[in-house]
């Protein structure tokens, strides 16, 4: 492999708190390591339409805090055909570009990984969602800021509970994957959980509820993954009402907020982290991975497991979830 003098940078798929704090890490790793870095605005749309700028420790200063991503993040459909990888290939070429970093989630590193194997590109992915559901890490960057906005949010909601003697719905990302919803739901101390992992009977959050209301606090809350078999928070709604008829419940979806907002201080030093381990990495040759932490240790992650591969569940979290609750 030849010597790396110049990689590319960039952010794909949703954004995700920390993705700042990595681009910054991988500009001053490569300062560290005498490379230069190109930032590539709006993932692989940047890539096809040549957007593409230098990025020096300077640019990257004073963004460690912020939320979002500073290259920004679109969908491009022209990376999914093999004429639109073969113009991005020819632009990074053009831009003298050796290797690329990506931050983002399996979408990301499926184009990353056709990219390397079409062209023999190197290409190191850091994984960047709040779902935390990628193989290869314990935890991904922007996954616990999400789990801190979501508890926050259900604090606020339960104050409001509790006042009115009110049950309340609440539904937070993970269309596939209920980890946001797991981790949240037990450090707010929800009456029931829900998620796309495992099967949730009517009859046990019937008598969750049951158990939850009482003459001391006549007020439950509810969490529910957006993936869930129920189809989200206004479908529980619906199985709600039909039991507790005389109850006043309500539905609060979280949404978007839950990707926004400062990075946490467990984000921050684990994208800086990655960022660095991404750009040393490269230096001695690896390629078509993602770099993750497991057991606080750095990992390297061939894309396609990390890509076909599902995060293994935590069942017991689960089952001591549902013990607090009760």
């Amino acid at each position: 492999m030849t010597a790396i003098k110049k990689i590319g940078v960039l952010t794909s798929g949703g954004d995700a708190p920390g993705m700042n704090a990595a681009i910054r890490a991988v500009v001053k790793a490569a300062s560290h390591f005498n490379i230069e870095v190109l930032g590539v605005q709006k993932g692989y749309y940047g890539l096809i339409h040549d957007i593409m700028t230098p990025l020096s420790n300077q640019a990257v200063y004073n963004i460690i805090h912020r939320g979002g991503t500073i290259l920004k993040s679109a969908r491009c459909l022209e990376f999914k055909t093999p004429e639109g990888r073969q113009t991005a290939m020819e632009n990074l070429k053009k831009n003298e570009v050796d290797a690329l970093v990506v931050i983002g989630g399996d979408g990301t590193f499926t184009g990353a990984r056709l990219i390397g194997k079409e062209f023999g590109f190197p290409v190191v992915g850091l994984p960047g969602t709040i779902d935390n559901d990628l193989y290869g890490t314990d935890y991904t960057i922007g996954y616990d800021t999400a789990v801190n906005t979501v508890v926050s949010a259900v604090d606020k909601i339960r104050d409001t509970a509790h006042s009115h003697d009110r049950i309340f719905i609440v539904e937070v990302m993970g269309r596939d994957a209920g980890f946001i919803a797991l981790r949240s739901g037990m450090a707010s101390g929800a009456e029931k959980i829900l998620i796309p992992e495992t099967k949730t009977y009517v009859n046990e959050l019937i008598e969750s509820l049951k158990t939850g209301l009482n003459e001391e606090d006549n007020s439950a809350i509810v969490i529910v993954a957006e993936g869930s078999e129920y189809g989200g928070a206004m479908e529980v709604k619906k199985i709600v009402n039909d039991h507790f008829p005389d109850y006043d419940t309500r539905v609060s979806i979280l949404g978007h907020m839950q990707r926004g907002g400062a990075p946490s201080a467990f984000d921050r030093v684990l994208a800086s982290g990655l960022g660095f381990q991404a750009v040393k990495g490269l230096t001695e040759g690896q390629h078509g991975v993602m770099v993750g932490s497991i057991n606080r240790k750095i990992v390297f992650t061939p894309f396609d497991k990390a890509i076909k591969y599902h995060k293994s569940f935590n069942v017991e979290l689960k089952n001591i979830a549902e013990i607090l609750s009760a």
